[in-house]
Formats: structure tokens, sequence, C-alpha cells
């Protein structure tokens, strides 16, 4: 994709929308939908990268209550004609058709590749890569089994999603959720998995979210590992202008 000038390319990932309760959820949602109303004035197009809601499932003809604004806000954008690009993360993996269908949004369960302009960029949420993590990953395999999935569509909306939120934010190995701490360029598993990728394949920006820490780290030859940080505690971004890809503050 060439980028226009005075285009950029945005990406955010991490806002959890739900947690720890819709209340307080809120006014995070509200600041997220203030951010996108700004970004979407010069975006060539918009990256969401995983757990944008804390918890979603989608049944055959319920989606979970809540986040008009926000699901309001991504259709007006997405009908202007800006490209959004959506990947799931541990948190909402359990998508099934239904932004493609009512957003026109594309959705990823895994890496995509992309180029912008002479920059190449390799995308994901990032939970379950790298070493390590055995737990989650077997948790994982489960949570997206088909027949697992079709077992959890039996239960009854108000008791299915009601456990799913319980369970989303008080068990950490369901979640996949690491400490929110820095561990060291030899101990971060996605920046270990960053650097194997780059082996096989040359990257200008391996971008990823879920360690909710905003990063930006060189691991090659004009290569860059980034993680996104979230929304909850930084409320950070990135943004590439063409030339140079950035972590900023909203």
């Amino acid at each position: 994709m060439k980028l226009p000038n005075n285009k950029k390319v945005y990406f955010a990932s991490d806002q959890h929308f739900g947690a720890p309760t819709p209340e307080l959820s809120a006014p995070r949602e509200k600041k997220f939908v203030a951010w996108l109303d700004e970004v979407k004035v010069d975006a060539e197009a918009i990256f969401i990268v995983g757990d944008l809601f804390d918890f979603w499932f989608e049944y055959k003809t319920v989606v979970p209550k809540g986040f008009v604004r926000v699901l309001g806000k991504l259709a007006e954008i997405r009908d202007s004609g800006i490209p959004i690009y959506f990947f799931v993360g541990n948190h909402d993996l359990w998508m099934d058709g239904y932004f493609e269908k009512e957003l026109n949004i594309p959705v990823y369960h895994d890496n995509q590749e992309y180029t912008f302009g002479d920059k190449t960029f390799l995308v994901g949420h990032g939970d379950g890569k790298g070493p390590g993590d055995m737990g989650y990953k077997r948790m994982k395999k489960v949570f997206t089994n088909p027949f697992s999935k079709w077992l959890f569509r039996w239960l009854h909306p108000d008791i299915g999603v009601g456990l799913a939120q319980y369970l989303s934010v008080k068990n950490k190995l369901i979640s996949g959720d690491d400490d929110v701490t820095y561990l060291g360029e030899e101990n971060e598993w996605l920046i270990i998995y960053a650097k194997k990728k780059l082996e096989t394949k040359h990257y200008n920006y391996l971008v990823f979210g879920h360690r909710h820490l905003p990063m930006k780290l060189t691991v090659g030859e004009n290569a860059e590992y980034v993680n996104l940080g979230d929304w909850i505690s930084y409320f950070t971004y990135g943004v590439f202008d063409g030339d140079t890809f950035e972590i900023e503050k909203y």
C-alpha cells in the first residue's frame, strides 16, 4: 500500500472494554472514541491489534450487550472509506463473522504481513507466541476448538457471558495475561519471538499488543520490535507516517 502525503497508519491494542465493570469501563470507551475521531482526519488505515473487549462471544443471533459508542464509531469510520483491520486477542478470540458482516471490517486470528511505502510490517496480537506460557497455550487450544465453542453456545447468554466475564478478569491462566513488568530483553517472550521471525524473513517493524507495555526496541538491522501498550494504564498507540514509527500517548 502506498502511503499518500500527510496520511498516517494508526495502531492500538488492549482496550479491554467491559473490564472490570461496564460502569468503570465507560470513561475509557469514551476516550478511545475521542481518539478515533481525531485520527480519522489523516488516517490511511487503522489497526485494532487485539483485546478490544475484555470478553466477546458470538452466538448465532446474539452478541454481548454494550460497546455501542465504540462499534458505532468504527462503523462510521469504515463507511467513510478508511480501512480498519481487526486482530483478535486472547480475550476476544471468539469472533465469528459479526465484524465482517455488520461493520465490513476484516478479522484476523494470526499474524499478517503488510507493506506501507518501502517499509514492511508483521502485525499480530502476540498471545501464545514465543517460548513459555505453556498453560495458556494449552487452554487456547481448548477454547478455539470448534466443539468447545459449540458446547458453549448451548449456555444461555446470561449464564455464558456472565461466567466468561468473571473468568476473564479472575483467571489469569485462562486470560493469558502476563505480569506487566518489563522482564528484560532476554526474558520477554515476544522480543525473543520477533528475533526468531527475523531469522527467516526481514521486517522493518514487528508490531504486537498483549504485554500492555509500550515498547520500541531495535531487534535487528533496520528492524524494530514494537509493543503498543494499552488503554488501561498507558493510553498509548502507534503511528507510522511513512518514514518512522512512533509510540504516542493520548
